[in-house]
């Protein structure tokens, strides 16, 4: 893809993502997609995204910077929503947060088939607190 083509599918990701239609985030997962740190796997990737919107009904990205080059795409982002789910054994705390978070992703056939990046650690400390 070139790197115009590259920005407009991290916007129909990001999009899909802030509608929580998890068909459509499926649809740009490769089955196999590698994950740093996190198990693999577009089940996994999905169930992860459940368990977040489950926790945080009105969560939403906003993009803060996009980098495309090659057949990767880096993106800054931040994290927004209200605790009003149990969310990896936290109940709700009702409250808000906004996090950071810093993705990386390699493309192939308009599917991730590699991700690196923050998993919202501030995220679980902001509840903690």
């Amino acid at each position: 893809m070139e790197p115009w083509e590259m920005r407009e599918w991290y916007a129909e990701y990001l999009d899909a993502c802030n509608r929580h239609d998890l068909d459509e985030v499926r649809s740009l997962l490769d089955p196999a997609v590698r994950r740093a740190h996190l198990p693999g796997g577009a089940d996994a990737w999905i169930d992860d995204l459940a368990d977040l919107f489950h926790g945080f009904p009105d969560w939403r990205w906003r993009r803060i910077q996009l980098v495309v080059e090659d057949d990767r795409v880096a993106a800054h982002v931040r994290g927004s929503g209200t605790h009003l789910g149990p969310f990896r054994g936290l109940a709700p705390t009702r409250r808000h947060v906004n996090v950071p978070e810093f993705a990386f992703y390699r493309i192939a056939d308009r599917r991730i088939v590699e991700f690196t990046g923050t998993e919202s650690v501030e995220l679980l400390a902001l509840l903690q607190q």
